[in-house]
């Protein structure tokens, strides 16, 4: 029988020197040898106990006066050296582990959270009866092991944690070193990083939320822009997210304030992390010190203060040091649409309003005024407008666009957009369809403006608003709306309901300058065809609706849902003006009997010589498709234009007609074939007469 110990005395030495108190490394030694023995089942001397370490670094007391060899050779350590960490694993198994050995191991168990130790699980051929124990502050990712947390083995008590995040400096101090602030990145780096020294028992972050510009642009792992969604994102991590107003005296101020009134509460801590690079919270530290308390301070290189940096009193480290950010100039490449495999990245799933997007839309209103896009006019622009907070953040946004390929420098300091930049292209593909939706529709329909409900219904069978991202519901067209509300593009406001004045409706125009500055595309054109086959199937429909209802007009924006999927444009609105005005259907405000109010609703002029014409060719076309049915010939194209006498291009339309009307259905899996709803009141009705 035999067992094994084996500890990682430098993974030892960086979780003994995280705790709040000062452990007897002589006496820590001895109760994991004892420990290990009593698990293992046997006597402590039986069990064969290696510290692995490089110990030339170790010869010598440390400053506290720790004689670390000393400490394991006096507890009956086998010391192990290694000179590189990473070939510990392989040294260990040729001297303790080789091959041809014929002793069985019992026990093996190691003190470690790192993998230059752990791997040797998965290099060591261990027999089933084997009992793999790790000891460690983590977890390992192995799953045939028995994890015990390093705490429980040594009777300490588990540290609790406060995190504390002036989120306005570190995403500053982050953006102004070059780095893209990955908002995924960032929060799993802390959280990580902080559960290392404890149980998170408390997470706060502060910035002035919702204060336009007033922190850089954020970005998830897709590379999607997501600083109005940041306080959301922090609430779903368990981060509380505090609001300060802008500036760093503001979040300070509130910083110090709660970690005084709370450090000695439960939410306290017995560590305290304050992730901030400021100078300004070195007394805070020193009054927590004082309280006993262990005090962690998180900064970025190059923007942390030197005096953070020269207090001895406080644990120093740096974001940057344990989060993998990428620069700016990497996000250039994955934009780059010369790279397939980085455009399919920011592809998916939704590309939503922006900075940069803001940024996009001020260019193209300087343009528009023939104003040279330059670096102090465009930053103007943007701190007039209020895309930013300040010229700082102004400038810092122009530079970050050219870095990653929005805006392009022509020389002599003047600026344009790069129109093939994903960016650019999707935000003038959206802006121009949608806000020539909203300007075509009050031309056209001689309204002042567009019902809200009604513009979002629009925008959805768009089928020239296509792309990846684009236009994937209503909340993603609500998002956009409001977005070129608050750029200025469109106009906003509540107005009462033309049918109950107490409720307000709300609806959007364009502003005239907008209007003036001509910045929108022209509808598709619609053809008098498309607008001749729209009357024929406003007529049939109509029809069919009132006999069917018994009723004498069909509402209006239920026929238009009817005929939508056929909708080119403004063919349906063309196809009713020119029934209207030729006499073939009446519009007007209707009773209706199951609401309160009156519905605008579209009747049938009967004696109108194009619905007559219509409905004859309708009713001919019907009796001609019984004809097939009692003679069970299959219905196609061929065996109508028979039974008809109508021309091939004619039949097409009137199939389409009869399958939207339910008259006639699709045969499954017979293409080209259909068969008659016999049954059906208009087919009753025609077969009948």
């Amino acid at each position: 029988m035999s067992a094994f110990l084996i500890v990682d005395v430098d993974d030892l030495k960086e979780y003994l020197e995280a705790q709040t108190f000062a452990p007897n490394i002589a006496d820590i030694t001895l109760m994991l040898r004892n420990t290990a023995a009593l698990a293992a089942g046997m006597s402590s001397e039986e069990l064969s106990a290696i510290a692995v370490a490089n110990w030339n670094q170790h010869r010598r007391p440390d400053p506290n006066g720790v004689n670390l060899q000393q400490a394991f050779v006096t507890s009956g350590y086998d010391l192990f050296n290694i000179s590189e960490r990473k070939f510990m694993a392989d040294a260990l198994l040729t001297n303790y582990f080789p091959i041809d050995t014929e002793a069985t191991i019992d026990e093996l168990i190691l003190v470690s959270a790192k993998d230059e130790l752990l791997k040797i699980l998965d290099r060591l051929n261990l027999p089933p009866q084997t009992r793999k124990r790790v000891w460690a502050d983590v977890q390992p990712p192995q799953q045939d092991v028995i994890f015990q947390p390093l705490d429980s083995i040594l009777g300490v008590k588990s540290r609790s944690v406060a995190l504390y995040i002036d989120f306005e400096n570190i995403s500053i101090s982050l953006n102004e070193q070059g780095y893209i602030v990955d908002l995924d990145l960032l929060l799993n780096a802390l959280k990580a990083r902080a559960t290392n020294y404890g149980q998170i028992v408390h997470m706060a972050a502060y910035a002035p939320w919702g204060q336009r510009g007033s922190l850089p642009p954020m970005l998830d792992t897709q590379g999607r822009e997501i600083s109005d969604d940041v306080p959301s994102r922090l609430a779903m991590e368990n981060i509380d997210p505090v609001f300060s107003l802008p500036g760093k005296n503001s979040a300070d101020l509130r910083i110090a304030k709660d970690v005084l009134a709370e450090s000695s509460g439960p939410s306290g801590g017995d560590i305290v992390i304050i992730a901030s690079g400021d100078r300004d919270f070195n007394d805070i530290y020193n009054t927590l010190r004082a309280r006993g308390k262990q005090v962690v301070v998180w900064g970025v290189q190059g923007s942390t203060s030197r005096v953070l940096e020269n207090n001895t009193s406080i644990k120093l480290e740096y974001i940057d040091d344990f989060s993998l950010f990428r620069r700016h100039r990497d996000l250039n490449d994955l934009y780059d649409d010369n790279q397939d495999p980085t455009v399919d990245e920011i592809d998916e799933p939704d590309f939503r309003p922006s900075q940069w997007s803001s940024l996009v839309l001020q260019v193209d209103y300087l343009v528009a005024k023939d104003q040279p896009i330059t670096k102090e006019i465009l930053s103007n622009q943007l701190s007039a407008q209020n895309i930013t907070t300040n010229s700082d953040r102004a400038n810092d946004l122009i530079e970050q666009a050219i870095e990653i390929g929005i805006l392009q420098d022509h020389g002599h300091g003047v600026l344009a957009l790069r129109e093939e930049h994903p960016i650019v292209s999707k935000t003038h593909l959206i802006r121009d369809h949608m806000v020539t939706r909203v300007g075509n529709t009050l031309e056209v329909r001689n309204w002042d403006y567009v019902n809200y409900g009604f513009l979002l219904k629009g925008i959805a069978m768009d089928d020239k608003l296509v792309g990846a991202g684009i236009n994937l519901n209503d909340n993603w067209r609500s998002e956009w709306i409001d977005f070129f509300v608050r750029e200025g593009i469109l106009e906003r406001e509540l107005i009462p309901h033309r049918h109950n004045p107490d409720d307000l409706v709300p609806v959007i125009r364009v502003p005239d300058e907008i209007v003036n500055l001509e910045m929108q595309i022209p509808e598709p054109e619609v053809s008098q065809v498309m607008i001749e086959t729209m009357k024929y199937r406003v007529v049939v429909s109509v029809e069919q609706f009132t006999s069917f209802r018994n009723f004498v007009w069909c509402p209006l924006g239920s026929l238009h849902k009817r005929l939508r999927p056929f909708d080119v444009g403004t063919a349906f609105q063309q196809a009713v003006e020119q029934l209207e005005a030729d006499g073939a259907i009446r519009i007007s405000e209707y009773e209706n009997p199951q609401s309160n109010f009156t519905t605008k609703g579209v009747s049938l002029v009967m004696d109108s010589s194009f619905v007559e014409n219509v409905l004859q060719q309708r009713n001919h076309l019907i009796r001609g498709l019984v004809l097939l049915h009692n003679d069970d010939t299959p219905v196609t194209v061929e065996s109508i234009q028979q039974v008809t006498g109508y021309e091939p291009e004619d039949i097409e339309l009137w199939i389409s007609i009869m399958l939207l009307e339910n008259v006639l259905n699709k045969t499954s899996g017979q293409p080209d074939t259909y068969t008659l709803f016999r049954t059906h009141h208009t087919v009753t009705i025609v077969a009948g007469a």
